[in-house]
Protein backbone atom coordinates (compact mmCIF):
# COMPACT_ATOMS: atom_id res chain seq x y z
CA UNK A 1 0.00 0.00 0.00
CA UNK A 2 1.32 3.10 -1.39
CA UNK A 3 1.93 5.75 1.40
CA UNK A 4 3.06 9.90 1.59
CA UNK A 5 5.61 10.15 3.73
CA UNK A 6 6.58 13.78 5.56
CA UNK A 7 9.99 14.39 6.83
CA UNK A 8 10.15 17.69 9.18
CA UNK A 9 12.59 18.99 12.37
CA UNK A 10 11.28 20.04 15.51
CA UNK A 11 12.80 23.29 16.73
CA UNK A 12 14.74 22.80 19.85
CA UNK A 13 12.80 22.84 23.07
CA UNK A 14 15.64 23.22 25.38
CA UNK A 15 19.45 23.81 25.23
CA UNK A 16 20.52 20.28 26.66
CA UNK A 17 21.92 17.49 25.20
CA UNK A 18 19.06 15.09 24.85
CA UNK A 19 19.28 11.52 26.78
CA UNK A 20 19.65 8.49 24.96
CA UNK A 21 16.92 5.85 24.97
CA UNK A 22 19.39 3.35 25.62
CA UNK A 23 20.01 5.20 29.01
CA UNK A 24 16.54 5.53 29.85
CA UNK A 25 15.44 1.76 28.75
CA UNK A 26 18.47 0.78 31.05
CA UNK A 27 17.32 2.88 34.00
CA UNK A 28 13.92 1.36 33.54
CA UNK A 29 15.37 -2.04 33.88
CA UNK A 30 17.83 -1.22 36.14
CA UNK A 31 16.58 -1.98 39.68
CA UNK A 32 18.29 1.22 40.77
CA UNK A 33 15.44 2.09 42.94
CA UNK A 34 13.07 -0.17 44.75
CA UNK A 35 9.52 1.15 44.54
CA UNK A 36 7.25 -1.59 45.21
CA UNK A 37 8.74 -4.41 47.94
CA UNK A 38 5.26 -5.15 49.22
CA UNK A 39 3.36 -5.68 46.04
CA UNK A 40 3.53 -9.28 43.92
CA UNK A 41 3.94 -6.87 41.16
CA UNK A 42 4.09 -3.11 39.53
CA UNK A 43 4.79 -0.84 36.83
CA UNK A 44 5.22 2.79 36.43
CA UNK A 45 4.63 4.14 33.17
CA UNK A 46 4.47 7.80 30.99
CA UNK A 47 1.36 7.88 29.35
CA UNK A 48 1.98 9.57 26.07
CA UNK A 49 4.89 7.95 25.33
CA UNK A 50 4.45 4.44 26.79
CA UNK A 51 7.97 4.70 28.50
CA UNK A 52 8.59 1.86 31.51
CA UNK A 53 10.27 3.98 34.21
CA UNK A 54 10.12 0.92 36.74
CA UNK A 55 9.00 -2.48 37.02
CA UNK A 56 8.46 -5.22 38.63
CA UNK A 57 7.11 -8.95 37.77
CA UNK A 58 5.00 -6.84 35.06
CA UNK A 59 4.01 -9.88 32.89
CA UNK A 60 3.12 -12.03 35.75
CA UNK A 61 -0.50 -13.41 35.36
CA UNK A 62 -2.80 -12.59 38.32
CA UNK A 63 -6.13 -11.69 39.25
CA UNK A 64 -6.88 -8.06 38.57
CA UNK A 65 -9.89 -7.77 40.90
CA UNK A 66 -12.40 -4.80 39.94
CA UNK A 67 -9.12 -2.94 38.20
CA UNK A 68 -10.97 -5.29 35.25
CA UNK A 69 -13.70 -2.51 35.05
CA UNK A 70 -10.80 -0.21 33.00
CA UNK A 71 -11.32 -2.58 30.50
CA UNK A 72 -14.78 -2.28 31.12
CA UNK A 73 -15.24 1.71 31.11
CA UNK A 74 -12.53 1.43 27.76
CA UNK A 75 -15.30 -0.26 25.86
CA UNK A 76 -18.00 2.01 27.51
CA UNK A 77 -16.13 5.37 26.48
CA UNK A 78 -15.46 3.81 23.11
CA UNK A 79 -19.11 3.34 22.40
CA UNK A 80 -20.10 6.93 23.50
CA UNK A 81 -16.83 8.17 21.55
CA UNK A 82 -18.44 6.32 18.70
CA UNK A 83 -21.99 7.26 18.85
CA UNK A 84 -23.43 4.08 20.04
CA UNK A 85 -24.37 5.33 23.30
CA UNK A 86 -25.02 8.65 24.96
CA UNK A 87 -24.57 10.07 28.32
CA UNK A 88 -28.55 11.07 28.89
CA UNK A 89 -29.65 7.29 27.33
CA UNK A 90 -31.76 5.42 29.79
CA UNK A 91 -30.50 1.91 30.70
CA UNK A 92 -32.99 -0.53 32.34
CA UNK A 93 -31.49 -3.39 34.91
CA UNK A 94 -31.94 -7.17 34.17
CA UNK A 95 -32.60 -9.24 37.23
CA UNK A 96 -29.42 -10.62 36.52
CA UNK A 97 -27.60 -7.41 36.53
CA UNK A 98 -29.24 -6.07 39.61
CA UNK A 99 -28.47 -10.24 41.02
CA UNK A 100 -25.02 -8.98 41.06
CA UNK A 101 -22.39 -8.99 44.66
CA UNK A 102 -20.01 -7.08 45.49
CA UNK A 103 -19.91 -3.50 45.38
CA UNK A 104 -23.06 -2.37 44.09
CA UNK A 105 -25.44 0.59 43.80
CA UNK A 106 -28.48 -1.98 44.72
CA UNK A 107 -29.98 -1.82 41.32
CA UNK A 108 -34.13 -3.05 41.54
CA UNK A 109 -34.98 -5.03 38.41
CA UNK A 110 -36.23 -2.43 35.99
CA UNK A 111 -35.02 0.38 37.28
CA UNK A 112 -33.75 2.70 34.83
CA UNK A 113 -30.84 4.77 35.27
CA UNK A 114 -28.69 7.04 32.43
CA UNK A 115 -25.50 6.05 31.11
CA UNK A 116 -23.87 8.98 33.08
CA UNK A 117 -25.37 7.69 36.53
CA UNK A 118 -24.15 4.22 35.62
CA UNK A 119 -20.83 5.40 34.67
CA UNK A 120 -20.58 7.37 37.96
CA UNK A 121 -21.61 4.14 40.15
CA UNK A 122 -18.69 2.24 38.29
CA UNK A 123 -16.14 4.73 38.56
CA UNK A 124 -16.65 6.06 41.55
CA UNK A 125 -18.06 3.18 43.48
CA UNK A 126 -16.85 0.36 41.26
CA UNK A 127 -20.69 -0.83 40.72
CA UNK A 128 -20.91 -4.49 39.48
CA UNK A 129 -24.46 -4.10 39.36
CA UNK A 130 -24.07 -0.99 36.65
CA UNK A 131 -20.94 -2.81 35.16
CA UNK A 132 -23.05 -5.63 33.91
CA UNK A 133 -26.22 -3.15 33.13
CA UNK A 134 -24.20 -1.37 30.85
CA UNK A 135 -22.57 -4.58 29.69
CA UNK A 136 -25.85 -5.97 28.24
CA UNK A 137 -26.90 -2.44 26.53
CA UNK A 138 -24.06 -2.72 24.67
CA UNK A 139 -23.54 -5.97 23.68
CA UNK A 140 -26.91 -8.02 24.76
CA UNK A 141 -25.38 -9.76 27.49
CA UNK A 142 -22.17 -9.80 29.97
CA UNK A 143 -20.90 -13.10 27.74
CA UNK A 144 -21.04 -11.02 24.47
CA UNK A 145 -19.16 -8.35 26.35
CA UNK A 146 -16.69 -10.19 27.92
CA UNK A 147 -15.87 -11.37 24.24
CA UNK A 148 -15.29 -7.90 23.10
CA UNK A 149 -13.21 -7.42 26.31
CA UNK A 150 -10.67 -10.34 25.29
CA UNK A 151 -11.15 -8.58 21.08
CA UNK A 152 -9.87 -5.37 22.38
CA UNK A 153 -7.00 -6.67 24.90
CA UNK A 154 -5.98 -8.80 21.84
CA UNK A 155 -6.04 -6.03 19.42
CA UNK A 156 -3.91 -3.44 21.95
CA UNK A 157 -1.60 -6.60 21.60
CA UNK A 158 -2.00 -8.10 25.76
CA UNK A 159 -0.74 -11.04 26.09
CA UNK A 160 -1.07 -11.68 29.57
CA UNK A 161 -5.08 -11.09 30.26
CA UNK A 162 -8.09 -13.16 29.24
CA UNK A 163 -11.49 -12.26 31.27
CA UNK A 164 -13.80 -14.11 32.41
CA UNK A 165 -16.33 -11.32 33.19
CA UNK A 166 -17.12 -7.54 33.43
CA UNK A 167 -16.59 -6.99 37.03
CA UNK A 168 -13.44 -8.86 38.29
CA UNK A 169 -15.26 -11.05 40.39
CA UNK A 170 -13.46 -14.07 41.41
CA UNK A 171 -13.20 -16.79 38.21
CA UNK A 172 -10.99 -18.96 37.25
CA UNK A 173 -9.26 -18.09 34.13
CA UNK A 174 -9.46 -14.61 34.71
CA UNK A 175 -6.32 -12.46 34.71
CA UNK A 176 -3.85 -9.83 33.49
CA UNK A 177 -0.78 -8.28 34.62
CA UNK A 178 0.75 -4.75 35.99
CA UNK A 179 1.98 -4.14 32.00
CA UNK A 180 -1.41 -5.00 30.17
CA UNK A 181 -2.76 -2.79 33.01
CA UNK A 182 -1.22 -0.06 32.14
CA UNK A 183 -1.77 -0.39 29.02
CA UNK A 184 -5.37 -0.62 28.79
CA UNK A 185 -5.19 2.37 31.12
CA UNK A 186 -3.32 4.31 28.75
CA UNK A 187 -5.61 3.63 26.13
CA UNK A 188 -8.59 4.55 28.82
CA UNK A 189 -7.31 7.74 29.16
CA UNK A 190 -7.56 8.84 25.06
CA UNK A 191 -11.33 9.68 26.23
CA UNK A 192 -10.65 12.65 28.31
CA UNK A 193 -14.43 12.97 30.11
CA UNK A 194 -13.09 9.31 31.79
CA UNK A 195 -11.36 11.24 34.29
CA UNK A 196 -14.40 13.69 35.06
CA UNK A 197 -15.87 10.26 36.56
CA UNK A 198 -12.75 8.52 37.96
CA UNK A 199 -11.55 12.15 39.89
CA UNK A 200 -14.79 12.22 41.88
CA UNK A 201 -14.41 11.81 45.62
CA UNK A 202 -17.83 11.31 46.62
CA UNK A 203 -21.19 11.88 44.77
CA UNK A 204 -24.70 10.58 44.66
CA UNK A 205 -27.11 8.69 42.89
CA UNK A 206 -31.51 8.91 42.93
CA UNK A 207 -31.03 12.53 44.45
CA UNK A 208 -34.56 13.41 43.84
CA UNK A 209 -35.96 9.96 45.54
CA UNK A 210 -35.80 8.53 49.50
CA UNK A 211 -33.44 5.92 48.32
CA UNK A 212 -30.61 8.75 48.03
CA UNK A 213 -27.28 6.70 47.63
CA UNK A 214 -23.63 7.85 48.73
CA UNK A 215 -20.60 7.23 46.40
CA UNK A 216 -17.38 7.43 47.88
CA UNK A 217 -14.35 6.72 45.75
CA UNK A 218 -12.99 3.63 47.07
CA UNK A 219 -9.37 5.32 45.55
CA UNK A 220 -8.72 7.76 48.31
CA UNK A 221 -5.39 9.02 46.39
CA UNK A 222 -8.06 11.03 44.27
CA UNK A 223 -8.37 13.11 47.39
CA UNK A 224 -5.52 12.87 49.12
CA UNK A 225 -2.52 13.44 46.30
CA UNK A 226 -2.27 16.36 44.50
CA UNK A 227 -2.85 15.22 40.42
CA UNK A 228 -4.23 11.90 41.13
CA UNK A 229 -7.76 11.64 38.84
CA UNK A 230 -8.32 7.88 38.56
CA UNK A 231 -8.24 5.28 38.01
CA UNK A 232 -9.48 1.65 38.99
CA UNK A 233 -9.29 0.20 42.86
CA UNK A 234 -9.68 -3.67 43.43
CA UNK A 235 -9.77 -6.40 45.83
CA UNK A 236 -10.78 -9.89 46.63
CA UNK A 237 -9.13 -12.14 48.78
CA UNK A 238 -7.33 -14.18 46.36
CA UNK A 239 -5.81 -10.57 44.65
CA UNK A 240 -4.87 -8.85 47.49
CA UNK A 241 -5.21 -4.88 47.61
CA UNK A 242 -4.30 -3.53 43.82
CA UNK A 243 -4.55 -0.28 41.99
CA UNK A 244 -4.32 1.44 38.79
CA UNK A 245 -3.68 5.16 39.59
CA UNK A 246 -2.75 7.79 36.96
CA UNK A 247 -2.02 11.58 38.26
CA UNK A 248 -1.01 14.88 35.86
CA UNK A 249 1.65 17.78 37.47
CA UNK A 250 3.26 20.05 34.83
CA UNK A 251 1.88 18.45 31.46
CA UNK A 252 3.13 15.10 32.65
CA UNK A 253 0.56 12.21 32.60
CA UNK A 254 1.97 8.79 34.57
CA UNK A 255 0.24 5.41 35.19
CA UNK A 256 1.21 3.26 38.24
CA UNK A 257 -0.08 0.04 38.87
CA UNK A 258 0.42 -2.36 42.16
CA UNK A 259 -0.85 -6.04 42.02
CA UNK A 260 -1.38 -8.01 45.44
CA UNK A 261 -0.37 -5.58 48.51
CA UNK A 262 -0.98 -6.87 51.87
CA UNK A 263 -2.80 -3.83 52.74
CA UNK A 264 -4.72 -0.65 51.73
CA UNK A 265 -1.90 1.36 53.28
CA UNK A 266 0.79 -0.12 52.01
CA UNK A 267 -0.52 0.00 48.45
CA UNK A 268 -1.29 3.62 48.67
CA UNK A 269 2.34 3.73 49.94
CA UNK A 270 3.85 2.07 47.54
CA UNK A 271 1.75 4.22 44.63
CA UNK A 272 2.67 7.39 45.86
CA UNK A 273 6.33 6.31 46.02
CA UNK A 274 5.99 5.31 42.60
CA UNK A 275 4.39 8.86 41.63
CA UNK A 276 6.78 10.93 43.39
CA UNK A 277 9.83 9.26 41.90
CA UNK A 278 8.04 9.97 37.78
CA UNK A 279 7.58 13.51 38.78
CA UNK A 280 10.89 14.13 40.66
CA UNK A 281 13.14 12.41 38.16
CA UNK A 282 11.05 13.17 34.76
CA UNK A 283 9.76 15.46 32.51
CA UNK A 284 7.44 15.79 29.01
CA UNK A 285 7.51 17.77 25.89
CA UNK A 286 4.20 18.36 24.21
CA UNK A 287 4.44 17.88 20.50
CA UNK A 288 0.59 17.03 19.80
CA UNK A 289 -2.80 17.19 21.31
CA UNK A 290 -5.20 14.72 20.61
CA UNK A 291 -7.38 15.30 17.59
CA UNK A 292 -4.69 17.50 15.94
CA UNK A 293 -5.02 17.54 12.24
CA UNK A 294 -1.34 16.55 10.40
CA UNK A 295 -2.25 15.65 7.07
CA UNK A 296 -5.31 14.93 5.11
CA UNK A 297 -6.15 11.76 2.30
CA UNK A 298 -8.18 11.65 -0.40
CA UNK A 299 -11.46 9.72 -0.42
CA UNK A 300 -12.83 7.79 -3.15
CA UNK A 301 -16.41 7.71 -4.01
CA UNK A 302 -16.98 9.63 -0.58
CA UNK A 303 -19.53 12.51 0.20
CA UNK A 304 -16.77 14.61 0.75
CA UNK A 305 -13.74 14.22 -1.46
CA UNK A 306 -11.28 14.29 1.52
CA UNK A 307 -10.90 13.17 5.23
CA UNK A 308 -8.50 14.50 8.13
CA UNK A 309 -6.22 12.10 9.12
CA UNK A 310 -5.51 13.41 13.27
CA UNK A 311 -3.73 11.83 16.14
CA UNK A 312 -5.36 9.36 17.90
CA UNK A 313 -3.55 10.36 21.60
CA UNK A 314 -1.61 12.78 22.98
CA UNK A 315 2.10 12.84 21.43
CA UNK A 316 5.29 14.38 23.88
CA UNK A 317 8.89 12.95 23.90
CA UNK A 318 10.25 12.37 27.53
CA UNK A 319 13.57 13.75 29.16
CA UNK A 320 15.41 13.16 32.31
CA UNK A 321 14.42 16.43 34.73
CA UNK A 322 16.94 18.99 33.37
CA UNK A 323 17.55 17.69 29.67
CA UNK A 324 15.86 18.50 26.31
CA UNK A 325 15.64 16.97 22.85
CA UNK A 326 17.73 19.11 20.42
CA UNK A 327 16.46 17.84 17.25
CA UNK A 328 13.47 15.32 16.34
CA UNK A 329 12.88 13.94 12.96
CA UNK A 330 8.93 13.93 12.63
CA UNK A 331 7.90 11.45 10.49
CA UNK A 332 4.51 11.40 9.25
CA UNK A 333 3.20 7.93 6.94
CA UNK A 334 -0.70 8.35 5.81
CA UNK A 335 -2.47 6.15 2.88
CA UNK A 336 -2.24 8.04 -0.54
CA UNK A 337 -6.34 7.13 -1.19
CA UNK A 338 -8.88 5.46 1.20
CA UNK A 339 -12.09 4.32 -0.61
CA UNK A 340 -15.58 5.72 1.47
CA UNK A 341 -17.33 4.56 3.43
CA UNK A 342 -14.59 5.72 6.01
CA UNK A 343 -15.62 5.66 10.11
CA UNK A 344 -14.51 8.15 12.87
CA UNK A 345 -11.65 6.58 13.96
CA UNK A 346 -10.43 4.02 11.42
CA UNK A 347 -6.96 4.06 11.04
CA UNK A 348 -4.83 6.33 7.91
CA UNK A 349 -1.55 6.19 9.22
CA UNK A 350 1.17 7.04 11.57
CA UNK A 351 3.51 9.31 13.49
CA UNK A 352 6.70 8.51 14.03
CA UNK A 353 9.38 10.49 16.12
CA UNK A 354 12.67 9.33 15.79
CA UNK A 355 15.73 11.16 18.10
CA UNK A 356 19.60 10.20 16.59
CA UNK A 357 17.66 7.94 13.86
CA UNK A 358 15.98 5.97 16.78
CA UNK A 359 12.49 5.90 16.48
CA UNK A 360 10.91 6.93 20.23
CA UNK A 361 7.23 7.37 19.73
CA UNK A 362 4.75 5.73 17.26
CA UNK A 363 1.13 6.50 17.23
CA UNK A 364 -1.51 5.84 14.83
CA UNK A 365 -3.53 8.40 13.11
CA UNK A 366 -6.86 8.23 12.55
CA UNK A 367 -10.15 9.79 10.38
CA UNK A 368 -11.15 12.47 12.41
CA UNK A 369 -14.76 12.06 11.43
CA UNK A 370 -17.13 9.53 9.39
CA UNK A 371 -17.55 9.68 5.30
CA UNK A 372 -20.25 8.02 3.85
CA UNK A 373 -20.06 6.46 0.38
CA UNK A 374 -21.64 8.96 -2.01
CA UNK A 375 -24.75 8.89 -4.27
CA UNK A 376 -25.07 8.26 -7.79
CA UNK A 377 -26.04 11.31 -7.70
CA UNK A 378 -23.58 12.93 -5.44
CA UNK A 379 -20.99 11.49 -8.24
CA UNK A 380 -22.84 12.82 -11.19
CA UNK A 381 -23.18 16.42 -9.18
CA UNK A 382 -19.25 16.25 -8.79
CA UNK A 383 -18.65 15.19 -12.16
CA UNK A 384 -20.50 17.90 -13.94
CA UNK A 385 -18.77 20.56 -11.71
CA UNK A 386 -15.67 19.99 -12.90
CA UNK A 387 -17.00 19.18 -16.46
CA UNK A 388 -18.73 23.01 -16.39
CA UNK A 389 -15.46 24.30 -14.86
CA UNK A 390 -13.32 23.14 -17.64
CA UNK A 391 -15.58 24.69 -19.99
Amino acid sequence: MKTTVIRLLLLPLLLFLPLSVHAEEKEAKGAKVELAAEAKSAILIERDTGKVLYEKNAHEKLPPASMTKIMTMLLIMEAIDEGKLSYDEKVRASEYAASMGGSQIFLEPGEEMTVDELLRGIAIGSANDASVALAERIAGSEEAFVEMMNEKAKRLGLNDTHFVNATGLPAEHHYSSAYDMAMMARELLKYEDITKYTSKYEDYLREQTDKKFWLVNTNRLVKFYPGVDGLKTGFTSEAGYCLTATAKKNGMRVIAVIFGAPTPKARNAQITKMLDYAFQQYQTHPVYERNQTVARVEVSKGKQTSVAAVTSEPVSVLTKKGQSVEQIEKIVKVKERVQAPIRKGDELGVLILKEDGKEIVRSPLVAKQTVEEASFWDLFKRVFSRFVQAG
